[in-house]
């Protein structure tokens, strides 16, 4: 019987662990679902829409909530329910973060922001003002990942690029529940299965650029 000499057989021991390493690599942390707001007023649904995250009120705590402190007057009657928060969140390279900006609804202003898992259950969302006067909150979550739906992504879907889908009830639900039925809808009646895919809200199917 052949041995091998110890140094060879640890060094064929430690390839296979690396192989194994790359060949299996690390599942990346997950930013979309459900999210509860650190205060509890709000629930945030998170999806991939366009290549980006977005993020946008699923539930609220009082409802037939407005945007009354938008320094735009013609929206500062838009219902809260439905309204984009996260907005267009880039992937930072080489790390499981997202940029991109967030509205603060109680100021009516936009901030950059950077949005970051933690573990499975947390995400950590952090804005600043002009570079500094850093300030962040943790939030909670309480769905699970929501899968990228065509509608979200037009490169699973080329029909979808350039124009918003012709038909909500045919286009697949990132939620299981169902899409948006109307502007008016998402009002004070509505509920968060009202919302349901938020890749096809307006705001977010062709978004407007910030200030």
């Amino acid at each position: 019987m052949l041995h091998c000499p110890r140094t060879f057989a640890r060094t064929i021991a430690l390839s296979s662990l690396f192989l194994a390493t790359v060949v299996s690599p690390a599942l990346a942390a997950d930013p979309t679902g459900d999210w509860k707001v650190a205060d509890g007023v709000a629930i945030i649904r998170v999806a991939q829409c366009n290549g980006n995250m977005w993020g946008a009120v699923s539930w609220e705590k009082t409802p037939g909530g407005t945007d009354k402190n938008n320094p735009d007057q013609a929206k500062q009657t838009r219902p809260t329910l439905g309204m984009p928060i996260l907005i267009e969140m880039k992937k930072k390279p080489g790390v499981d973060a997202w940029e991109g900006q967030v509205y603060n609804a109680k100021d009516g202003q936009h901030y950059s922001s950077t949005i970051k898992p933690v573990g499975t259950d947390q995400l950590e969302i952090q804005g600043c003002v002009l570079g500094f006067l850093c300030g962040g909150e943790t939030w909670t979550r309480v769905g699970p990942p929501i899968p990228v739906s065509a509608a979200g992504n037009p490169a699973a879907n080329p029909a979808a690029k350039g124009a918003a889908p012709k038909s909500t009830a045919a286009a697949p639900k990132t939620t299981g529940t169902a899409a948006p039925k109307s502007a008016q809808k998402q009002g004070a009646n509505a509920s968060a299965a009202d919302i349901g895919d938020i890749c096809l809200l307006p705001e977010i199917a062709h978004p407007t650029p910030t200030r």
